[in-house]
């Protein structure tokens, strides 16, 4: 039986979202970088993390899907055709936080809010 592992997500510059996704989500991180890691990265003419086309989020807990960041030279321009429904305990602050971060609100719905990452990838949040 096929499991997800990897939640695969197209971006114009994957570090700086991936390090939003790391903050709006309990649990996860970017994968930190190791010396081999820069090592490859410098060999492929990759600078700086900064600049790496293909950045990882890892969830703290074992067997919870990953998030892949990957550069793609065009920009979203429909709605998604798949999108992440995330739950919180208390709706209207977890928006003010997300928007803090840079999320934008798109729609408030009794049940659920839809939002946007600061990419423009959609997004849904609702009560647990």
């Amino acid at each position: 039986m096929a499991r997800i592992r990897d939640v695969t997500v197209d971006a114009r510059h994957p570090a700086s979202i991936a390090r939003f996704w790391a903050a709006a989500l309990d649990g996860y991180d970017v994968a930190p970088y190791d010396d081999a890691e820069l090592a490859r990265l410098r060999s492929l003419g990759i600078a700086s993390p900064e600049d790496d086309p293909n950045v990882l989020v890892e969830p703290a807990t074992a067997g919870a899907p990953r998030l892949f960041f990957q550069l793609v030279p065009e920009l979203k321009e429909l709605k998604n055709r798949m999108h992440l429904d995330l739950a919180c305990d208390d709706v209207e602050e977890e928006v003010q936080r997300l928007t803090r971060l840079g999320a934008r609100v798109l729609a408030e719905h009794s049940r659920w809010v839809t939002l946007a990452d600061p990419e423009g990838n959609e997004f849904c949040l609702m009560r647990h």
